[in-house]
């Protein structure tokens, strides 16, 4: 399992704006789309970043800016690229809503057609998570905490005709305290018949000093025709805010560069009082 003492975080104030990234995915080349979950308007920044793949570094970042739709905020949270129409897919946690964006950030005109239930989900905790697959061109999208009068999490496909198709149930851990916030933040497709989910747990005291991140990553496989997810740990890792380390960050979002190699991005809830930052992690598997 992988620890922060091995693989180092990363953040570029100069380069990336302060800001609530909730979500990330790599449209290819370097450029990734990024979505913020408090910014004014509906859409998402693009980001540039030159990667050193043998030793898990960013060299260089460029913000290449926010693509916009138009529309007001909608709690973006997920995002996700479909190669073959070039489209980027986002959701929203306050209208659990999964539009298609063209790169420039305008709405094609197409979303996932939701099912009933995830509709009903709430503004909060409601859609969280969104990937697709290259390998079997699905979208997969869940919660952030089990709907209404569940105990598991539902784990939902779509094709690519924007349909829904199976859905999965995922058990996902129990709260290391009362105090601790969890749910998962995450999902992301490698390509490979595995599905990584992610989930963290964050306890920030009324002081804020010794607030804590703890970071599951899961494996799961839908192709092993279950409707019972098994998951599997792959990683695990924490952060801390003291008065000597400032390394505290709430993952959101996550991605995969390659079959072993993930992109992570925290919200830091636009650089919070100028203590947090916004943290960008390579994560080995």
């Amino acid at each position: 399992m992988a620890s922060l003492s091995v693989f180092s975080q990363q953040h570029f104030p100069r380069q990336i704006p302060a800001g609530n990234y909730s979500g990330i995915c790599s449209i290819g080349d370097g450029l990734f789309a990024v979505v913020d979950d408090k910014h004014r308007e509906d859409g998402f920044y693009l980001f540039h970043f030159d990667i050193d793949m043998q030793n898990n570094r960013i060299t260089k970042a460029e913000n290449k800016g926010y693509r916009s739709s138009g529309q007001p905020n909608r709690d973006m949270e997920g995002i996700c690229y479909r190669p073959s129409s070039r489209t980027l897919f986002i959701s929203g946690e306050a209208d659990n809503e999964v539009y298609e964006y063209d790169l420039e950030g305008k709405r094609t005109g197409h979303k996932l057609n939701m099912p009933y239930r995830f509709k009903r989900a709430g503004s909060n905790q409601g859609i969280e998570a969104l990937t697709y697959d290259t390998l079997s061109h699905q979208f997969f999208l869940t919660t952030e905490r089990p709907l209404p009068g569940d105990s598991l999490l539902r784990i939902q496909a779509f094709n690519d005709d924007l349909q829904p198709t199976r859905q999965y149930l995922y058990e996902p851990d129990h709260g290391l305290s009362p105090k601790h916030t969890h749910g998962v933040s995450a999902l992301c497709a490698m390509g490979d018949g595995r599905l990584l989910v992610l989930e963290r747990q964050v306890r920030v005291p009324r002081m804020r000093l010794d607030a804590t991140t703890v970071i599951s990553i899961y494996e799961v496989r839908p192709a092993q025709n279950e409707n019972m997810l098994t998951k599997k740990l792959v990683s695990k890792f924490h952060t801390q805010l003291t008065v000597l380390n400032r390394k505290f960050a709430n993952y959101e979002g996550m991605c995969a560069l390659s079959p072993n190699l993930l992109l992570l991005v925290a919200d830091s809830q636009n650089q919070y009082k100028g203590v947090l930052r916004d943290w960008f992690l390579l994560l080995s598997l």
